[in-house]
């Protein structure tokens, strides 16, 4: 593709206009970045190691943390190396690559995200039937099927943007390589590949939002039938943690990349502000609002210290 491209490289602009100020940025993210990795590969090691949270809740969260570390891998560390530098520029094939793959674990997220609210649907709306709705096989098929799908409407998504024609500017009025900042610097008009690109946003953002929100009516239902309080908060608590992170996941996701024209979006400090809210404090919740929210957790991460503590003492 970039033979066909007068564009060979791309020059991030970034936060280049906050000056001196992305050096505390540079020192936040950095930080942020560490929780992410740190809270995440603790969510995975915890539900690897402890056997009571060998359930399909918590393999999918565990998929979806292991989809959360890939996710920001391909945007921070660059994001930080040119919050130091002056050269910010990224060949043609890396910005793609970069794309796909951000992409592609963004999709995949959004789709565990459904799969989980049917989950919880099947567990608190079909008890009796839970074994058999999901079982291993099927928590297996779900994922592979989330992981797919992701990484093909990406490789869609990035194959319209850069079989594009590039011969005008380069600066990506962003900080990483996104469909939309990318698009607007190409040369010819890309109304179709921007109307095919929404279309898969709407499929990807708006059908599995609908999903859980369908499963999340039953699920009040089913829980207001509840006679004991307890036991409704019980119900309640084990959803909780899902509906956060799902609401600011859809909703970031959705304000940026759920307007019609590419020549609006991105440009702004507003959308940039978002951006950030789902590339990075998003991941970070996942971490934090399960292990903070949710009393399995804490007993397991507890647990694992202990046990370690032990280990450390009888060497």
């Amino acid at each position: 593709m970039a033979n066909s491209s007068c564009v060979t490289e791309f020059f991030l602009l970034g936060f280049s206009s906050l000056g001196e100020l992305q050096l505390v940025l540079f020192v936040v993210f950095l930080c942020l970045y560490l929780i992410i990795l740190s809270g995440n590969i603790t969510i995975i090691s915890v539900i690897c190691l402890d056997h009571s949270l060998h359930t399909p809740m918590y393999f999918f969260l565990c998929v979806l943390s292991t989809s959360e570390i890939f996710y920001t891998i391909a945007i921070l560390p660059k994001m930080l190396i040119n919050l130091l530098s002056v050269f910010r520029t990224l060949s043609f094939v890396s910005c793609a690559s970069q794309m796909y793959f951000f992409l592609g674990f963004a999709v995949t997220n959004c789709l565990l995200l459904g799969v989980m609210g049917y989950d919880r649907y099947a567990a608190i709306c079909q008890p009796l039937h839970y074994p058999i709705l999901m079982s291993w096989r099927v928590c297996g098929q779900l994922t592979s099927t989330c992981i797919v799908s992701g990484f093909l409407i990406s490789l869609l998504g990035t194959t319209l943007v850069f079989s594009l024609p590039f011969c005008g500017s380069n600066k990506v009025n962003h900080y990483f390589c996104d469909i939309s900042p990318v698009i607007h610097l190409a040369y010819a008009g890309s109304y179709i590949n921007e109307l095919v690109i929404f279309i898969c946003g709407v499929l990807v953002l708006i059908v599995p939002l609908i999903f859980i929100c369908i499963s999340y009516g039953f699920i009040v239902s089913t829980i207001l039938k509840i006679p004991s309080v307890e036991g409704k908060r019980k119900a309640f608590s084990t959803c909780a943690s899902h509906l956060i992170v799902v609401i600011i996941h859809y909703g970031c996701a959705s304000f940026v990349y759920l307007r019609p024209s590419a020549k609006h979006i991105n440009t702004s400090g507003k959308d940039r502000l978002v951006t950030v809210t789902y590339t990075i404090i998003t991941p970070l919740l996942n971490p934090v609002v399960y292990s903070l929210r949710n009393k399995d957790v804490q007993l397991a991460i507890r647990k694992m210290i202990v046990k370690k503590g032990f280990s450390i003492k009888t060497l």
